[in-house]
């Protein structure tokens, strides 16, 4: 019992000092991603959001809470979680192959201004750097959040919000913190105060 106390201890030490890592080196770059998603919808744009796994679990959670609401009753955003449509996936998936799930729906969802915003832990899956890639292409701004650089997507994206941890569960923890914290920059641009 005591050895699983201190493994407890230790994932929770690990978690808060990433935590107190993004309050320090983060903010600057939040913003500038909230400024991009704001520019995005603002202009009539979508955020198109994927990923793999457990990252495919996060573009729906934030998808949900920008078309839905996060912290405050207002209007609808758009957003769509290209992980979401299982006839899509296993079609595409089927006749084309797992690398083009992604960046097949970038080309017929997508178009010039909205934002391809691809989860990676790795920051290296070749479906989401595929898509990022076919996004830049076809004239949309991409974001990639992803873990410790280096990383493929960080050459690929245009803005990317990285968690330097070797820990898989540390980082999609960092991702959902980073996932809120747009929403929440998202709502007050867009919506002012409550």
């Amino acid at each position: 019992m005591e050895s699983l106390e201190q493994d407890a201890v230790a994932f929770l030490r690990s978690n808060a000092e990433a935590q107190s890592r993004i309050a320090n080196e983060s903010v600057d770059l939040l913003l500038s991603v909230a400024d991009t998603l704001v520019a995005c919808i603002q202009a009539g744009g979508k955020i198109l959001i994927f990923g793999n796994g457990g990252s495919a679990a996060d573009a729906q959670h934030f998808a949900g809470e920008i078309v839905g609401r996060f912290l405050r009753e207002r209007g609808p955003l758009a957003a769509i979680a290209l992980t979401a449509d299982t006839s899509v996936l296993t079609a595409i998936g089927n006749d084309y192959g797992f690398e083009e799930i992604f960046s097949r729906q970038v080309q017929g969802l997508g178009k010039p201004g909205d934002v391809a915003f691809g989860i990676s832990t790795s920051g290296n899956s070749s479906n989401v750097l595929k898509a990022l890639q076919v996004a830049r292409d076809g004239g949309m701004k991409t974001i990639a959040l992803t873990g410790p650089l280096p990383n493929r997507a960080a050459e690929t994206a245009d803005q990317v919000l990285c968690v330097d941890s070797k820990q898989t569960p540390i980082i999609q923890q960092i991702h959902i913190t980073f996932i809120h914290l747009l929403c929440l920059l998202v709502e007050k641009a867009i919506f002012g105060e409550e």
